[in-house]
Parts: C-alpha cells; sequence; structure tokens
C-alpha cells in the first residue's frame, strides 16, 4: 500500500491541499481561489467562511485521490498566509468579522500612536518585528475596539483570536483545539522570542486579554485529530507552520548561514541564524524559523512587496505581455537594459526600505526604448532588490554564500541568471517547486517518526539547476549605480 502525507497550503488568493509520497514528491494537488474583498483604500479582508469551506472541498478531493491510488494517508501538516487574523466566538466557531489580511494598512494610525509613544524599541527587542499594520497585533486590536461583538464576547470570555492555521484545526477538529504553532505566534507582534511565551507587557499595551490567545506548540507537534464527520475518518494533524518559514523547511535549509528566496507575488529571504537571535541594524525581521522538540531555530527575513506582481502588471494592467513566461523571450532579445530601470515600489518599498510613501519609477527613458526595455526592467528589478536585501545582511555581518530559490519567477532560467550576477552568489532551483506545502509535509511527517531527523528530511531535497555569477565586477557595479541613482528618485521621505 502507497503511503501518503497531506498538506494544506492555505494562500492569499487560494486554498490548495497537496498528496506527497514520503520522499516529498507531489503526487496530486487540489486548489480553489476564493474572493478579495477590498472595503476601503488600504483595506483588505477574506470570508472565514469561504477559506474554511475551500480548504474543506480540496482537502476531500486529495482524500478521495489516495483512496483511488490505494494508498494510505498518515497524517496532515498546515501552512498558511502569515499574520491574517482571524476573531471567533468560542461556543459558535462563527467568526466576528472578516478575516483582516496581512496586507491590510487599517491600523497605520495606531502604528504610528505606538511609535510616538516610543514603544518601538521595546517590541522589536522582545519580538524581533518592527511596530506595522503588517502584524496581527493591530489587526486584533481593531478588531475589539471596532466590532461590538468582539467586546461583548470578550466580557464572556468567549472570544478567541487565531491565525489562519489555528482557525483551521479549531474547524477541522470541531472546536477541541486551539493551538498554534511558534512561527505563525512570531508574526502576531504578540510573541516574545527569547521567552517563546505570549509576552504580558506588550498585550497590556495594546489592552489585547490573554485568553484569547491560543496555546503555542512547535512546529512539528501533535495538534490533535480531524473530525471524522468532515473528513471521512480521523487524520493526525503534526505539522503546522507559516508559509515563508514552510519553504525555508521545504527547501532544507536547516543550516546556520542557508538561505532561501521565495519569488511570488511578493519575494521573501529567510535566512537561517541557528539558535541564535540576531537583531538587524539594517532593517531585517528577526523571526522563529521553526521549533522541533522545544529548541527554537531563529532567522532573519527581508521582505519584497513586488516581484511577480511586477510581471503580472505589465500582462494585465499595460498589456504588454499576452503570459508572464513571454517575458523570457522578449528579454532575450536584448543585449543589455540600454540603462532603463523599474523601481517596482507599487505599494511602498520593503526591506530595508520601509518606505510606505514610495511609489513606483521608470527611469532612463529615450526616443528608443520600447516594450522589450521596460519588460527587462520590470523583472531585473526583482534581482536589484534582492541585492538590496543582501547588502543589508552584510552590513549585519552575514555572507551567505549560496541561495536556494523558488516560486514561480524562478522558472524563468534568464532571472534566475541575472539573479545569480547581480547578488554574485550561487543560485540554487530545486526539482520540487512546492516547497512551501512541503515544509509542513515534512513537519507533519517528522512527527511520526516518517523521517528521523532533519538531515533525514534533507536527503530528499535535488537539484533542478544551478546558476553561478558570469557577470564581471565592472559591469555588476555599473548596473547597480544605475539601480541606485533610479530608487533616489522614488523614496519619499
Amino acid at each position: 500500500m502507497r503511503k501518503f502525507i497531506v498538506s494544506i497550503d492555505q494562500g492569499t488568493t487560494s486554498s490548495r491541499a497537496i498528496l506527497f509520497d514520503l520522499k516529498g514528491k507531489p503526487v496530486f494537488v487540489s486548489q480553489l481561489e476564493f474572493t478579495q474583498y477590498f472595503p476601503k483604500d488600504g483595506w483588505v479582508e477574506h470570508n472565514p467562511e469561504e477559506i474554511w469551506s475551500t480548504t474543506q472541498i480540496v482537502l476531500k478531493k486529495v482524500i478521495q485521490k489516495s483512496k483511488s491510488l490505494k494508498g494510505k494517508i498518515l497524517t496532515i501538516g498546515i501552512t498558511n498566509q502569515r499574520e491574517t487574523t482571524i476573531l471567533w466566538d468560542k461556543h459558535t466557531g462563527k467568526a466576528v468579522y472578516n478575516a483582516i489580511v496581512w496586507q491590510d494598512r487599517r491600523a497605520v494610525e495606531y502604528c504610528n500612536k505606538l511609535i510616538k509613544q516610543k514603544k518601538e524599541t521595546l517590541i522589536y527587542n522582545k519580538t524581533g518585528l518592527l511596530i506595522d499594520a503588517y502584524f496581527s497585533a493591530t489587526k486584533i486590536k481593531w478588531i475589539i475596539d471596532n466590532v461590538p461583538k468582539a467586546k461583548q464576547l470578550i466580557k464572556q470570555k468567549r472570544l478567541l483570536f487565531g491565525t489562519v492555521d489555528c482557525f483551521l484545526l479549531w474547524r477541522l477538529t470541531r472546536g477541541t483545539n486551539h493551538f498554534t504553532d511558534a512561527t505563525n505566534a512570531s508574526r502576531t507582534m504578540l510573541f516574545n522570542i527569547a521567552t517563546n511565551k505570549w509576552d504580558k507587557q506588550i498585550l497590556d499595551i495594546l489592552k489585547i486579554p490573554s485568553h484569547i490567545l491560543p496555546e503555542v506548540k512547535d512546529s512539528s507537534d501533535d495538534f490533535g485529530h480531524t473530525d471524522p464527520k468532515i473528513t471521512g475518518e480521523s487524520y493526525s494533524v503534526t505539522g503546522m507552520v507559516g508559509d515563508q518559514q514552510s519553504a525555508t523547511i521545504g527547501q532544507c535549509c536547516f543550516e546556520s548561514g542557508s538561505l532561501k528566496s521565495t519569488y511570488g507575488t511578493g519575494a521573501f529571504v529567510l535566512l537561517n541564524t541557528g539558535n541564535k537571535i540576531i537583531y538587524s541594524k539594517n532593517r531585517l525581521l528577526t523571526t522563529i524559523g521553526y521549533r522541533i522538540n522545544g529548541k527554537t531555530t531563529y532567522a532573519l527575513e527581508g521582505s519584497i512587496f513586488i516581484a511577480g506582481a511586477g510581471v503580472q502588471w505589465l500582462r494585465d494592467k499595460i498589456k504588454f505581455l499576452k503570459k508572464a513566461a513571454d517575458s523570457e523571450k522578449i528579454i532575450k532579445k536584448l543585449k543589455d537594459n540600454h540603462g532603463v530601470y523599474l523601481v517596482p515600489a507599487f505599494t511602498g518599498l520593503g526591506t530595508p526600505y520601509w518606505n510606505a510613501k514610495s511609489r513606483g519609477v521608470l527611469s532612463g527613458l529615450t526616443r528608443d526604448t520600447g516594450i522589450s526595455e521596460i519588460v527587462r526592467a520590470t523583472v531585473e528589478s526583482v534581482g536589484y532588490q534582492t541585492y538590496d536585501l543582501f547588502e543589508a545582511m552584510k552590513n549585519d555581518g552575514l555572507r551567505p554564500k549560496i541561495v536556494r530559490v523558488d516560486g514561480g519567477m524562478v522558472k524563468n532560467n534568464w532571472f534566475s541568471q541575472f539573479l545569480s550576477d547581480i547578488i554574485n552568489i550561487k543560485v540554487l532551483r530545486p526539482k520540487v517547486d512546492e516547497t512551501t506545502a512541503l515544509g509542513a509535509a515534512f513537519m507533519a511527517g517528522l512527527k511520526i517518526g516518517v523521517y528521523k531527523s532533519l538531515n533525514d528530511i534533507s536527503k530528499n531535497w535535488s537539484l533542478d539547476k544551478k546558476f553561478s555569477p558570469k557577470l564581471k565586477n565592472k559591469d555588476r557595479r555599473k548596473l547597480i549605480f544605475g539601480w541606485q541613482k533610479a530608487i533616489k528618485r522614488t523614496l519619499i521621505t
């Protein structure tokens, strides 16, 4: 009989379930998109019931597929869009308000208030995070302050908070288990990453009651069992991990100094720093990479807001491409970028700038500039933004020698080579590109003994293609100088 592990990958735009064999190869994928709500400028919401219903549907399809293959599902892992916030009634299971998505900016004014109150150093030292509307804490605060039902349920001690992993587990276990894992907790701006506990001082500052918070477990742990009324039979859930940390696990970045970079809609770089909490002096975030057997492994993280979204913009908004894959063919026709640079600050700039007011700039245009140059500038911009991140790491004394990459953009061989050239580091692309879902599957399998150790898991990673730097130093410096001039035009103080 074939044996499988199921990974639930609940993302920002879709819910997916993936059936993995025990060597980490995807056997079957079921995916459903769901509705994005934008009730006001800068507000982004999801309907928790739609998150749940789409997750149920894809999970049931994967379970059916495992049976048609005459296989057995050993356990389930969950990975999720991080920071997205749901509050619900523990008696009815119903959310008191829509899920407030990680992209949502409604809490900016409250964050500025905390900064003016000089809380930034305290919160950064405890959580590793900058005060920003990105994280869960101020989203919780907004719901408590603005939704009458939430206030009522707090008084009755019936209100519960969870990130999406926690909410799904609550529903899968029919209200039995209110758990999250350390990686998701570390993205709330409420969790002390040194003590591995919810921080009472921060909770008091934000006036958030501790009784609404879930119990925090390891990333590979016993999270309970699904209710057979939901999944047909009962399955154990033994892995839970936030999506970017899960991709780091899926890429087997288990050694201190190892690094992965994911190029999806945005791009996220995570560097394993081992058992050391390293506080960046260059506006990188400090976070928990994973926690296993009570032992915490930390990471530094950098965020690029626009990566693949820039190519989507070329395709959907200005109609320069019919499909995203066409970008590689167009770029290859040019010998160089002709001095054209795009800074895709469509929603501000992330690490290391953290400038929400910046907006996109296209510079270096001449009468010879055409579609090809603008397409190339858009794709190149992701490499330059990654260079900025790596410079921030370098200034923190960290110099990775190899980068493991994943995400839709790295299927573009030209981009992967350009990335290696600009950051002047070897870039490795794995055979299995479902790294986010794979990380949760690995954590689930580790708990039940399918994998004996992290070294055992690492044996399942295999290389698709390696890209090594080919660009001369003087040419690299010239390109980066042009980018830096373009960035200066973009930054708004």
